[in-house]
């Protein structure tokens, strides 16, 4: 069997089909690199905001041991600190704050809560325990601790900020 010769029309189709396709490569080449690096970036992000949250809720946790460590607010920055330095990230991008606040615990609802759980503070604070507790409630004291961290992109991009803050709040009650 003799082949059909090729034509000179397929031959030139088949160059510029391949052009085309280059073409499509090379337009679409940047784009795709700027989503990647978008994705990279997010990501980045996502992973600073989890460790602010973890070290948020390792302040909390060392401050919820118990009504000392509770007020110990050096303690529970330095525990916050520590945690997101074990995970390789500097001490100076985390900022941490605690305070402890106080409610009435009647059945999982918690009702009276305020920032002012002792007699200096508040001094009509023993009359609403006596409250909470006649009225079949358990005063419970928790601690919180904020972490604030700074997360910087590796690029600019335009209309996005160059750094983020990202923000996490852990609350736990105190071991009596």
């Amino acid at each position: 069997m003799k082949e059909a010769p090729i034509s000179m029309a397929s031959s030139s189709r088949r160059r510029s089909e391949s052009g085309q396709s280059l073409l499509e490569v090379a337009l679409l080449t940047p784009l795709l690199l700027l989503l990647v690096i978008g994705l990279i970036e997010v990501g980045r992000y996502a992973y600073i905001a989890i460790l602010v949250g973890n070290a948020a809720h390792a302040g909390a946790a060392y401050g919820a041991q118990g009504l000392a460590q509770s007020a110990d607010t050096a303690g529970i920055q330095q525990a916050a600190i520590d945690d997101f330095q074990n995970n390789g990230q500097s001490a100076s991008a985390l900022t941490v704050n605690s305070w402890t606040s106080c409610a009435c615990d009647n059945n999982g609802t918690l009702s009276m809560n305020t920032n002012l759980c002792s007699t200096s503070s508040n001094p009509s604070i023993t009359n609403t325990i006596s409250t909470c507790q006649t009225g079949g409630g358990h005063w419970v004291i928790m601690v919180s601790c904020e972490g604030s961290g700074t997360f910087s992109s590796l690029f600019n991009f335009p209309g996005i900020p160059a750094s983020l803050t990202a923000d996490r709040t852990a609350t736990i009650r105190v071991s009596e």
